[in-house]
């Protein structure tokens, strides 16, 4: 789990069938010492983790990310620069899944969406 150790929630509004969030990364964290050292950068699994950890909260299940329909990473995520982010997660279940849509904005500029599916783990 990367949360409250590589990112902490500092507001989350959960809805229905989603939630938004504003999310801190920790710019001193590990990864980042390889990812890169002279140029820290999100690495993307971590930001598909987090969504699948805040899905995973609200929906009080263990998860698996199943299949990315679509994953763009539109700009660099830089810790040092980009510390709070804007998260956006909205789901509807149906036979195959969670069918998830997410995204991670900066002042409301895109960094990452995602389009894809998250099973119960207990149904694999």
């Amino acid at each position: 789990m990367l949360k409250n150790n590589f990112y902490t929630i500092q507001l989350l509004i959960p809805s229905e069938q989603g939630l938004s969030a504003v999310i801190h990364i920790n710019p001193d964290h590990e990864i980042f010492k390889g990812h890169f050292p002279d140029k820290p950068v999100v690495p993307g699994v971590c930001m598909i983790q987090i969504v699948k950890e805040l899905l995973e909260e609200q929906r009080s299940s263990s998860l698996l990310f199943q299949k990315g329909n679509q994953i763009k990473f539109l700009q660099l995520l830089v810790p040092v620069r980009d510390e709070n982010i804007e998260v956006n997660v909205s789901w509807r279940e149906n036979e195959t899944g969670f069918q998830t849509t997410a995204d991670f904005k900066k002042e409301g500029v895109a960094i990452f969406k995602l389009s894809g599916v998250f099973t119960s783990v207990n149904e694999i």
